[in-house]
């Protein structure tokens, strides 16, 4: 008998004594109806495609617009962004803690006025847009909003995601400003202040993918997403806000594995479990706030350096298991994302993976094609049963945050990632090219370089920026938003008006940061 990736059996055969007892009603019901194990929406894809938004992201503003301008023209129905790691942690392209750094893993937003290069002649009310960015993720949007106006475009008309899931950044990830209970609270002001202002927004995007990608489980991924999702609607539910108010506009984010099988039941097992949370745990009415509606994106973890053509096989596999498992969109790697940013003829290819899978296979023809199967009910079921154990060891420990401050959820996968790299060292584990097949003369590749200049030119452009603007009503601006992280007032009122005065990205986390203080990790070694 073989294991799963989350160590669950698989059974060499299945038949319909494994599903003994199944109550198809209960567990499946219809495409679009509850519990959404069948999909979200009745039709699914026979009625169109998921979104193909490919994520995208370098340098300069000017030249991320290049690359979104050639995906659209190539087929993309939605933009997402890539940001540099000081605009995620808060910090401008001068920032002493920015240097090397500046454009290298996504692009550099330092201002208004990147943002506005950033998105010249696209359509904003036709082209939905998401955006990876947690911490920071208030002063994006309304950059983004910002933008949206100057270009005459009412935020109302807006659609897209800002991702905004900082719990997952204390476990996985790492790019927290603030402390948790802080970050909770501006999360709460964005879903009050979008619900209001841009209420086509979705306001967060629950993410599972980055923990897979330090190694969890599909288990492990969605028991602590869901986990982190819970702790999310209380804090909004506290904040005085009706669940059915936010829920509706709550999304998710899961990676795809080529563990095809037991990737397909991880999402008709999520969509499962979040229903009945929703409904039965927090009361919420509208059949909205009971979708999950989520992204995902393949591995990037299982992508390989060595034999990087082989990459496309692995893409191919797991953006198939990404739409027979329902998703709402999705983002295909790259072959040459191992090695750099990935080329604009690797990034077109990603494309065309999707494309093919679309419009040259019949899985678009018919709704949930493994419905009834018995090796994936049954897996679905598994998963979901371990999952649950899992989050209710996360409730026992007080909720989410209680259980990041004890360091279980990342001592945990850590505990899994130590496994598979023990496995994939002996070989028990194949990775094709890395520890079987391997050939020893890989063809030479020319990767894609960031120019070092960017950082400079950023600087130039802070510099002539803060000599332009009126320093007087940034400052008055910013004073308004410390007092209003002191109180209880929404912080992105007075945050859009310093936006708007042209404050940077990093001044505006450096008002809260005078509040709110930084977030410093307990040791736990």
């Amino acid at each position: 008998m073989a294991n799963s990736e989350s160590e669950l059996p698989i059974e060499p055969v299945y038949d319909e004594s494994a599903l003994a007892g199944f109550d198809a009603q209960a567990k499946l019901g219809a495409p679009g109806e509850y519990p959404y194990t069948r999909g979200v929406y009745p039709s699914m894809y026979t009625g169109r495609p998921w979104t193909m938004r490919q994520y995208a992201g370098f340098g300069t503003a000017r030249e991320s617009n290049a690359r979104y301008k050639e995906l659209v023209e190539h087929g993309t129905g939605g933009l997402s962004v890539a940001f540099d790691l000081p605009t995620q942690m808060g910090y401008d392209s001068d920032h002493e803690l920015s240097h090397g750094e500046v454009g290298k893993v996504g692009v550099a937003i330092d201002s208004i006025d990147d943002m506005q290069v950033l998105f010249d002649e696209l359509p904003l009310d036709q082209v939905s847009t998401s955006m990876t960015i947690n911490a920071p993720a208030s002063t994006l949007l309304l950059l983004y909003q910002l933008t949206a106006e100057r270009q005459g475009i009412a935020a109302g008309q807006l659609t897209g995601t800002i991702q905004n899931d900082v719990l997952k950044e204390y476990i996985a990830r790492g790019t927290y400003i603030y402390p948790p209970a802080e970050s909770l609270r501006l999360i709460s002001d964005i879903f009050a202040y979008c619900h209001r202002e841009i209420p086509r927004w979705n306001t967060i995007s629950i993410s599972g993918y980055h923990m897979a990608e330090a190694g969890a489980t599909p288990v492990q991924e969605v028991a602590f997403t869901l986990a982190n999702a819970k702790e999310y609607v209380r804090a909004a539910i506290a904040a005085g806000l009706d669940v059915d108010d936010f829920a509706p506009r709550l999304s998710f984010f899961f990676v795809a594995r080529t563990s095809l099988l037991e990737e397909v039941a991880k999402f008709r097992a999520a969509r499962r479990m979040w229903a009945r949370i929703m409904r039965e745990e927090f009361g919420a009415k509208n059949p909205k706030s009971l979708m999950l509606r989520f992204h995902t994106q393949t591995a990037g973890v299982q992508l390989t350096a060595q034999q990087p053509e082989v990459n496309m096989v692995r893409v191919a596999l797991q953006g198939l298991g990404a739409v027979l498992g329902g998703t709402q969109s999705l983002h295909t790697n790259s072959y040459d994302e191992a090695i750099a940013l990935p080329t604009a003829k690797a990034a077109r290819l990603a494309l065309r993976t999707q494309q093919v899978i679309a419009y040259e296979t019949d899985v678009t023809k018919t709704v949930d094609p493994f419905a009834g199967s018995y090796v994936v009910e049954s897996m679905t079921d598994d998963v979901e049963e371990a999952a649950l154990a899992l989050i209710q060891q996360v409730e026992d420990k007080g909720g989410a945050v209680k259980a990041i401050e004890e360091g279980f959820q990342k001592s945990e996968i850590e505990r899994t990632a130590y496994a598979t790299a023990l496995q994939i060292d002996s070989g028990e584990r194949t990775v094709v090219g890395l520890n079987k097949f391997v050939t020893k003369d890989d063809e030479a590749y020319v990767p894609l370089r960031v120019d070092p200049a960017i950082e400079a030119e950023q600087c130039e452009r802070l510099a002539t920026l803060r000599k332009e603007r009126d320093n007087g009503a940034v400052e008055k601006a910013l004073d308004a938003l410390r007092a209003a992280a002191q109180g209880s007032d929404n912080a992105l009122i007075p945050m859009k008006e310093a936006l708007a005065a042209r404050a940077t990205g990093g001044e505006v986390s450096n008002a809260l940061r005078d509040v709110w203080g930084m977030y410093v990790p307990r040791e736990f070694f």
